[in-house]
Parts: C-alpha cells; sequence; structure tokens
C-alpha cells in the first residue's frame, strides 16, 4: 500500500482517538445525569483512563503523540497532501506551546480519573 494512503489511515485512527476522547469527557457526566447505563461499562471508562493517561504521558515527556509521529514518517506533510487531509490536520495541530498542550492534556487526564469516582464504574 502507498505510504500516503497509510498516513491517511493514520490519520483517520488519530481522529477517531480523539473524537473517542473528548466525547468521553462530555458525555459521561451527561450520561450519568440522564439514567445512561453505558457510561458506567468498566472497560469503556478504563480504556478512556488509559488512552487519556497515554497522551498526557507523551506530552509532559515531551513528545508528539506516536500517531502524529507515524503520520508524518508516512506522508511527510505539505501542500502536496490532499485538501481533506490538510483541513483535518489544521483542527489537530494548533501553533500553540507544547506545555499548553501537556497542561491540558493533565488536567483532562485528572477530570477523567475524578469521573470515576463521581460516576463510578460497574
Amino acid at each position: 500500500m502507498d505510504p500516503a494512503a497509510l498516513g491517511q489511515i493514520v490519520l483517520a485512527v488519530h481522529l477517531a482517538v480523539i473524537a473517542f476522547n473528548v466525547a468521553g469527557l462530555i458525555l459521561v457526566p451527561a450520561g450519568a445525569a440522564l439514567g445512561w447505563r453505558w457510561v458506567r461499562s468498566r472497560w469503556l471508562r478504563a480504556l478512556h483512563v488509559g488512552s487519556l493517561a497515554v497522551v498526557a504521558l507523551q506530552a509532559v515527556l515531551g513528545r508528539a503523540c506516536f500517531l502524529t509521529d507515524w503520520q508524518a514518517a508516512l506522508t511527510g506533510g505539505g501542500a502536496s497532501d490532499p485538501l481533506i487531509m490538510r483541513w483535518l490536520n489544521g483542527l489537530i495541530y494548533w501553533p500553540l506551546p507544547a506545555w499548553v498542550f501537556a497542561a491540558g492534556y493533565v488536567a483532562a487526564l485528572a477530570y477523567v480519573v475524578a469521573l470515576w469516582r463521581w460516576v463510578p464504574p460497574r
């Protein structure tokens, strides 16, 4: 398979991971308030905590996400990327200092750990 096509697949996986992490931050407390049983799924919540822990650890260590590195190695990035890929990359990669991301990811991880107590899984 073409490396650029693999890079697009990695981008799609990356977007799915981001969507999962962000959705969990919102849907767990909302679902608890609305009585949704699935938000108390132990395996789903453990996966959510684990995913955010990996993201936060990479950021605290000053490393880019391994999916970011993998995508860059496959595609090289730049103007030759398909338009939708450039647009999605613009949504994911913001030109902010690394410490901003590290602080945000650690705060999100702390929130998810607190949710484990506020909305305990079964």
